[in-house]
């Protein structure tokens, strides 16, 4: 079993709640094609601003994957800015496993996530991905926080 790492949006966390689907852009196809049915996906939503809040980067969920890639390019998510008229067309489907209550705030867990190896700079690990591969042993400190 491999644990990965979902970085999303507020907007489409809404999305993959709703429709238990986890969707990625093309560029992105050989990261999403070494997920299996039965890995465990952490949903990761990225700090912003909503009205005059400002919501931290947290962990909001653990889902497991419940289908192969498949794509599917109906306008189901909601495309960030910047990024054009993205689909997010490489999905897989998803079954709940744990929607946490109470969402894991990421940045006190930075000093001991083992996939961070550079701690100052710790959302270069993040950016530009929609996924990643994260080691066990970060993935249990996670869900057991």
């Amino acid at each position: 079993m491999v644990y990965w790492l979902c970085i999303t949006t507020e907007e489409n966390w809404k999305v993959i709640k709703e429709k238990n689907v986890w969707g990625v852009p093309e560029r992105h196809k050989n990261t999403i094609a070494k997920v299996k049915p039965g890995d465990k996906l952490l949903i990761y939503v990225k700090q912003e601003k909503v009205g005059d809040e400002t919501k931290p980067s947290r962990i909001v969920a653990v889902y497991e994957a419940a289908s192969e890639v498949f794509k599917d390019s109906s306008k189901i998510f909601k495309t960030p800015k910047g990024m054009s008229n993205e689909t997010f067309p490489l999905r897989i489907k998803l079954k709940p496993v744990e929607v946490f209550e109470k969402p894991v705030e990421f940045k006190p867990l930075i000093p001991k996530l083992k996939f961070i190896t550079n701690k100052r700079k710790w959302s270069g690990h993040l950016m530009g991905k929609a996924m990643r591969e994260i080691p066990e042993e970060d993935y249990r400190l996670i869900v057991g926080e």
